[in-house]
């Protein structure tokens, strides 16, 4: 008989909860979807209560599991998996949601999500996501983001996504949520194709900050900040040692001004 893959540790009572996803991989450029929500669960000491076992949905040559020493003796076999985590909010609690994006069986991933919203009493589902593409690392990160909902559109001030293309799981659960009626809310964060450093600081802050003020989640920032900080500066001298990066840079610039 198979087993479920959606496990419980324990049952949280939870008020008015919003559920915050993040897949690591192709939807999560610099690392800043996953970045975002570790962050976000951290400073809300949020507590692993539910996971998603990867037997059905990994495919382990491709995300392999890690062996690790206990006690510098036992070794111990760590698996892939995607886990979720609550913590208390002011007025509602969040859910946060993260691992690598599943290799297999994305229609029966979605589900299995689907069915920790309903039994969880989800309000609402936001997906993070980031993508490279040709913008100015001076400038803030821009964000754009797609919901079913125009209301949530307007709330979050954001420029609708134009994309059209391949998808990952953050669209295919995103597609899932729309045809079951659950609001969701996609966001994403533009990093540039020209850096390709990761983690990106610049990019999670830039999540944080929008769910932050959104949302009313109450964190520390602070740390993160100085973070993108210090590596908007490491940038800025990369870029300066580098004659070629630097005169593809004042061309981004132009056609941007010109435009």
């Amino acid at each position: 008989m198979a087993t479920d893959p959606l496990t419980f540790d324990s049952r949280p009572a939870l008020r008015r909860p919003v559920l915050i996803l993040a897949f690591g991989g192709w939807s999560d450029a610099g690392g800043s979807a996953t970045t975002a929500v570790r962050y976000l669960s951290e400073q809300l000491l949020a507590t692993k209560f539910a996971g998603i076992d990867p037997e059905e949905f990994y495919d382990f040559s491709i995300q392999r599991p890690q062996v690790r020493l206990v006690d510098g003796l036992q070794r111990e076999i760590h698996w892939p998996s995607y886990d979720f985590h609550y913590g208390s909010g002011i007025e509602r609690d969040f859910v946060f949601g993260i691992g690598a994006e599943p290799h297999l069986r994305w229609r029966g991933f979605c589900e299995t999500v689907l069915r920790l919203v309903r039994e969880c009493k989800i309000e609402l589902v936001v997906s993070l996501g980031a993508y490279l593409d040709e913008v100015l690392y001076t400038r803030p990160v821009p964000l754009t983001g797609f919901s079913s909902d125009a209301k949530l559109m307007t709330e979050l001030d954001l420029l609708p996504s134009r994309y059209q293309g391949p998808t990952g799981i953050v669209g295919i659960l995103a597609d899932a949520c729309r045809k079951n009626g659950i609001p969701n809310m996609s966001l994403w964060a533009t990093l540039p194709h020209y850096l390709s450093a990761s983690p990106n600081p610049r990019g999670a802050l830039a999540h944080v900050l929008r769910l932050t003020q959104w949302l009313g989640l109450r964190v520390d920032t602070g740390p993160l900040e100085r973070a993108a900080a210090e590596f908007q500066n490491k940038v800025n001298e990369l870029v300066g040692n580098d004659p070629n990066l630097s005169a593809f840079i004042r061309e981004l610039k132009k056609r941007e001004f010109e435009q």
